[in-house]
Order: structure tokens, then C-alpha cells, then sequence
């Protein structure tokens, strides 16, 4: 064939071109099997690595996967957000927003096309949270979540009351003491959420939901404690915002202190500082409604003397003794119609509030007769006597089953083949295991096994001497 110039014969150059042998053997890569070796070297040179960049082009798929460029002043590159990562990080892609993600390269084989899958998503400049509270912020009022005229006032007298908050802690302690104190006979009902932590979000979702579906609440507080915009960031959710929003009674949200500012406190119908005040906010204390009724009533007094002065004087002035004296007529049976009035009124509100009373006196006492406490407790002691009469059950039957087997057992080893086997006998075998009865089965040369009381023996049958 010649010499080899560069690894190719030297005949190649010539003329005539002689088959290669080694042609023949080598293997050409599939498109997908190049691509496959390709991502395996990306994935493992190219794992939790971040990536600074400014977002654009941002698109949600049907299957919630979010698709977005990253790119600088001298390049770009497709990143990917799968919908299970989208639903846990806290800032959502917005075109124009500079970003530091972590995450790995992949090859996207149907394009031949290597992206960036995204793992967690930071704003740069202003705080992630801050930012994402910014842009969801905007985001929602543009839409007119924020707008007064589709804020609803709060029920004057309300007697059903849902809270949506933990059930541990005191912020619902405190609320339901401000609530009985300034108004007893009201119906409170909680839904216990988690209000911070992974799926806090959904839980608080539902309450909410629960309570505008049901229908049995005339309004509805959302209450938390104080902490950092962290401890907070439920009530900065979207789904918790719209939900509130979606709510067909009243909310008032309570979350914090004074000075935290939440999502949820510029979509709800009224923002309390603290959920105390939510408590104080929700409804009226009985001295205030009274003050309230005395009010009404001085005014509805000081009203109908001044009319009766009024047209007194102009009777007066026409100087006519009979009107004069209907008039005085018409004085009396009016104070006497504003008097029945008053004491009307006072009887109303008494026989209402001694009827609550009366009420909720007797669902404490129904409340007490079906305390789970007590019926647990009778629970327990009529399990822990059955326990003891089916243990002393099992004993007595377990002797009783011993005493039936004991002679059983004492028949059976009398007639076991090893009591004659202490006595000095032995079995002989021969090699397939068949009992030897009589010499013929044990002809010379043959392999027994002997089996002695203790023990076993092998030997090997001699012709008799």
C-alpha cells in the first residue's frame, strides 16, 4: 500500500484510491446519541452555577413551565422555570428585570438547542422580596384590585364572624377576648391556617374561600402577628390577594403591627393595624349602642319640642284660645307617644339582650353536658376493663388448652421410636434412606447409616465370617 503521510496512504494522492481497510470499522453517531453525549458533558461541567442577566421575552406554557431569555450586552441565553420550581420561588419573571439565577445547562434535543434550567431567581438591586412585592403590587392595582369604589362596608351589628389565622398563639386568644368582652352572644368560627411557611399560602387560600362559599359569615377577618416581611410574605401571595378579592362578604386583614404593610391590607374592604383592633373595628360594644339609642332618643325629643314650640307660637300668634287648647291636647297625647316610644325602645333592647344572655347560657351548659373530655374518659375506663377481662380471658384459655396437651405429649413420647433407642437399639438405613428389616436388603459391600440415640453412623456391610 505504500507509506502513510498524515495518517491516509500514500496511493489516496494518486490516481487511484484504494479502499481503506479501517473505513470499514468505524461508526458514525446518531443525531440523538451526539446530542445525549453532548448534555451528559454540560450536566456535569455545568451544575449549580449562577448566571447575572437582564430578562426578556417571558412566556407561560399551558403545562405552567415558564420560558425567558437572559442576556447581556454581548450575549443571551434560554432559560427555563419549570412550574413545580415557579410555584416555590418567591420573585416571578418580569421582562426588563435584572436577575441572578442558579441552576444547571441542558440540552433541549427536539432543537439542538442548550438552555438554562433555573433552581431559584434573585432580583439584583432592590431585595427579592421588596422587588417582587413591588411588582405584584402594580400588577394588582392596574387590574383595580385596589380601587375604594369596590370596597364594601362592614355590617353594622354583625353576629357571625370568621377568622382566618393560626390556631395556637395569642393573636386569637386576644381576639376572641376583645370579641366576648365588647359583645357577648356573638358566633365566631376559626378556619386554622399556618400564616407562615411553605404552603401557609394555600391553606389561608382556602380558608377564605371556605368561609365566601359557605355563606354563614357576615365578615371575615385575616389575622396575624407581627415579624419581618419574610414571617409576612403569605399575605403578599397573588392567590391570597385574589382570593380576598374573590371573597362574597367583607374581609378586614389584621396583619402585624401598625407599621406592616401587606398585599392583603390594599385588597381587603378595611386594613386594622393589629388584630386586636380588628377585633375592637368588627363590631360595636353594648355601651355604644346604648349611648347610641339615648342619643337617638334626645334627638327625637328635642325635635318634636321644637315643632310643638313652632307651631305653638304661630298659634299663639293667631290668637285662637280654641286652638290653643288642641294644641295643648295635641302636646300631651305627643309627649305621651314619645314616652311609650322611649320605654318601647328600652324594652326591646333589654328583652333582646337578656335573650342572648339566656342564649349563650344554655349552650354553655350544652356545651359542658357534651365535654369529649368526659366522654373520652368513660371511653378509657370501659376499654381499659374490657383489656383486663380479655387478658384474664386468654389465660384461663391458654391453661386450659396446656392441661388438654400435656397427656397428648406424655402419650407421644412413650410411644416415640427414640424411647427404644435409649434403651440401646438402632436403625439402619440403607443409601437411599429405605429401613433395613432383614439382611437380604443388605447385601455385602452395601452403605448403610446407622441412627443411634445420639448420633449417626456410616459403615459399609461385611460378608459374614
Amino acid at each position: 500500500m505504500g507509506p502513510i503521510r498524515g495518517g491516509v496512504p500514500a496511493s489516496y494522492y494518486g490516481l487511484v484510491q484504494i479502499p481503506f481497510a479501517w473505513e470499514e470499522s468505524r461508526r458514525a453517531l446518531t443525531v440523538t446519541e451526539l446530542t445525549e453525549t453532548i448534555r451528559a458533558t454540560l450536566a456535569a461541567e455545568f451544575t449549580g452555577i449562577w448566571v447575572a442577566g437582564e430578562i426578556s421575552g417571558v412566556k407561560t406554557g399551558p403545562s405552567g413551565h415558564i420560558y425567558f431569555t437572559l442576556k447581556d450586552s454581548g450575549a443571551q441565553v434560554r432559560c427555563a422555570l419549570f412550574a413545580r420550581t415557579a410555584r416555590i420561588v418567591r420573585f416571578k419573571p418580569q421582562d426588563g428585570v435584572e436577575v441572578l439565577l442558579s441552576g444547571r445547562i441542558d440540552v433541549y434535543a427536539p432543537r439542538g438547542e442548550y438552555q438554562f434550567l433555573v433552581d431559584s431567581i434573585e432580583a439584583r438591586g432592590l431585595g427579592a422580596l421588596q422587588a417582587a412585592f413591588d411588582l405584584l403590587k402594580k400588577k394588582l392595582a392596574a387590574e383595580g384590585l385596589f380601587d375604594a369604589a369596590r370596597k364594601r362596608s362592614l355590617p353594622p351589628f354583625p353576629r357571625r364572624i370568621g377568622i382566618v389565622t393560626s390556631p395556637t398563639g395569642a393573636v386569637i386568644r386576644d381576639m376572641i377576648n376583645i370579641l366576648t368582652r365588647r359583645f357577648p352572644g356573638l358566633h365566631i368560627r376559626l378556619y386554622p391556617s399556618m400564616v407562615q411557611g411553605e404552603g401557609s399560602a394555600e391553606q389561608v387560600c382556602r380558608g377564605i374561600q371556605s368561609f365566601s362559599a359557605g355563606g354563614w359569615a357576615e365578615v371575615v377577618i385575616v389575622a396575624r402577628g407581627g415579624g419581618s416581611i419574610e414571617d409576612l410574605w403569605t399575605f403578599n401571595e397573588e392567590s391570597v390577594a385574589r382570593a380576598i378579592a374573590a371573597c362574597s362578604m367583607p374581609v378586614i386583614s389584621a396583619i402585624g403591627h401598625e407599621t406592616d404593610f401587606t398585599i392583603a391590607d390594599f385588597v381587603a374592604d378595611l386594613r386594622a393595624p393589629t388584630p386586636s383592633a380588628a377585633a375592637e373595628l368588627v363590631v360595636s360594644s353594648r355601651l355604644q349602642i346604648a349611648e347610641k339609642l339615648d342619643s337617638l332618643d334626645r334627638h327625637l325629643l328635642q325635635n318634636a319640642r321644637y315643632r310643638i314650640a313652632m307651631v305653638t307660637q304661630k298659634l299663639h300668634q293667631l290668637e285662637t284660645g280654641r286652638a290653643a287648647a288642641s294644641l295643648h291636647r295635641f302636646i300631651g297625647r305627643a309627649f305621651q307617644q314619645v314616652d311609650d316610644a322611649g320605654n318601647r325602645m328600652r324594652d326591646a333592647v333589654r328583652a333582646r339582650m337578656e335573650h342572648s344572655h339566656r342564649s349563650l347560657l344554655g349552650l354553655d351548659a350544652r356545651l359542658r353536658v357534651l365535654d369529649l373530655r368526659l366522654r373520652m374518659a368513660e371511653g378509657r375506663r370501659r376499654l381499659q376493663a374490657s383489656q383486663s377481662r380479655l387478658e384474664e380471658r386468654g389465660r384461663w384459655t391458654l391453661s386450659q388448652a396446656r392441661r388438654g396437651f400435656e397427656p397428648v405429649v406424655a402419650q407421644l413420647e412413650q410411644l416415640s421410636p427414640l424411647r427404644v433407642l435409649d434403651r440401646g437399639y438402632a436403625i439402619v438405613q440403607d443409601e437411599k434412606g429405605a429401613v433395613v428389616k432383614e439382611s437380604l436388603q443388605a447385601p455385602a459391600g452395601t452403605q448403610v447409616n446407622i441412627r443411634l440415640a445420639k448420633g449417626r453412623i456410616a459403615a459399609r456391610v461385611e460378608p459374614a465370617s
